[in-house]
């Protein structure tokens, strides 16, 4: 089958929505090094809920981009880690994360610029 993302129905365009997010991107980030635990990347990824990550994280495995594994525990541990699929994503994602931090300075000096503009 041949998939065509510019179609209104085709179902990369959800994809495309779920791996484009912010979230995603960081928590792919995280994990290209090996397995992490939910906490810590609750704990690394400012900002982020633990609704929202565990949400995130549940999307993850579903697009077999994730594994997710418990121990027996109390309470349990829950580890997470990128499947196959899940980095090869990430070498895709891994230079627009790059790119943002390394242009941040110019993204802002634009932004400055058109606010300067649109003041007058």
């Amino acid at each position: 089958m041949k998939w065509n993302p510019y179609a209104a129905e085709c179902p990369t365009r959800q994809l495309l929505d779920r791996i484009s997010n912010k979230w995603v991107v960081l928590i792919l980030g995280l994990l290209v090094d090996g397995p992490k635990r939910f906490s810590v990347l609750k704990r690394e990824i400012d900002g982020i809920s633990q609704k929202m990550l565990s949400q995130t994280l549940r999307n993850l495995e579903h697009d077999g981009l994730l594994t997710r594994r418990a121990f027996p525990t109390v309470p349990v541990t829950v580890e997470y880690e990128l499947t196959p699929l899940g980095q090869s994503l990430n070498v895709a994602v891994d230079p627009l994360r790059k790119w943002a931090t390394g242009n941040m300075t110019k993204v802002f000096r634009a932004r400055e610029r058109v606010e300067c503009r649109t003041s007058e």
